[in-house]
């Protein structure tokens, strides 16, 4: 989208003025990861909490962050970067300076690489039922990796996948009506290089894993509980499939660059437990 130029004289670009501060790029940082409450902000950056909510707010103000009300605890709300947004402001700030820095953003979601060739990576994702949100991002991710990233899905407390679901994936070319919901008991045994749950509920009682994985959280809302109908709620399913397919698209990029993690220290798993609160 076309951005205006913008003249020295006016001082740096918005976004550049909201980054630059110390405190409000590693909450980006830590953002650009995982969601995360506000309780988990302040333990990662070691800052008092009214001061993380104070640049949480500023960034909400700059539209780079946005927030949900958390479905496992009503008192507590969820912070997620908008990456799209912040990659349109970040190539906008190279043209307020002169027209011949205009960024132009890296493709997203590209095919396999030679690093994926080495060995597939491999992704666990969660939710509660397995009925909804974790089968569509199963099906996206393998559709988007073009089948190079293995790929599967679980929940909690497993239900029958719901005939939105197959029809949101359907309309995407993409058939899931022959899935199954599966307990994440499942896969106890096995190793994943990560493990996303996509429902706050699930997160608060996902298991350690063998390895451990890399943990990331996607606050989504249930597009099921949205709507009296089948009819009513598709809107909320579609809505879910976008806000999936631009996470994944980012998230593949994260696998084509970022060589496997190594499992661990003792004194890192303590501090990802504290962070949780378990």
């Amino acid at each position: 989208m076309p951005v205006a130029e913008v003249s020295q004289a006016e001082g740096p670009p918005t976004f550049l003025q909201l980054v630059g501060n110390p405190i409000r790029w590693r909450l980006l940082g830590e953002l650009a990861r995982s969601d995360r409450a506000v309780r988990e902000l302040t333990v990662l950056l070691d800052e008092p909490q009214s001061l993380v909510s104070y640049h949480l707010g500023r960034l909400r103000e700059g539209e780079l962050v946005t927030t949900r009300r958390s479905s496992a605890d009503r008192r507590d709300s969820y912070y997620a970067i908008d990456l799209a947004r912040c990659g349109e402001l970040l190539a906008g700030s190279g043209v307020a300076l002169h027209p011949g820095l205009q960024l132009v953003p890296a493709p997203l979601a590209s095919a396999a690489t030679p690093q994926r060739a080495k060995r597939r990576c491999r992704v666990l994702f969660l939710c509660t039922g397995n009925g909804t949100r974790s089968q569509l991002a199963e099906a996206l991710l393998t559709s988007l990796s073009e089948g190079t990233v293995e790929v599967v899905s679980a929940g909690s407390d497993p239900k029958p996948v719901h005939p939105n679901a197959v029809r949101v994936m359907r309309e995407r070319g993409i058939d899931i009506s022959a899935n199954r919901s599966k307990h994440f008991r499942e896969f106890a045994r096995r190793r994943f290089d990560y493990v996303i749950t996509l429902c706050d509920r699930v997160r608060e009682v996902c298991p350690e894993l063998p390895g451990p994985p890399e943990t990331i959280h996607w606050s989504i809302p249930d597009p099921g509980r949205e709507g009296d109908s089948d009819r009513a709620s598709y809107p909320a399913f579609e809505r879910t499939a976008r806000e999936l397919e631009t996470r994944i698209r980012f998230l593949l990029t994260v696998i084509d660059y970022t060589p496997r993690r190594r499992s661990p220290s003792h004194g890192q798993r303590n501090r990802q437990r504290s962070i949780h609160g378990r």
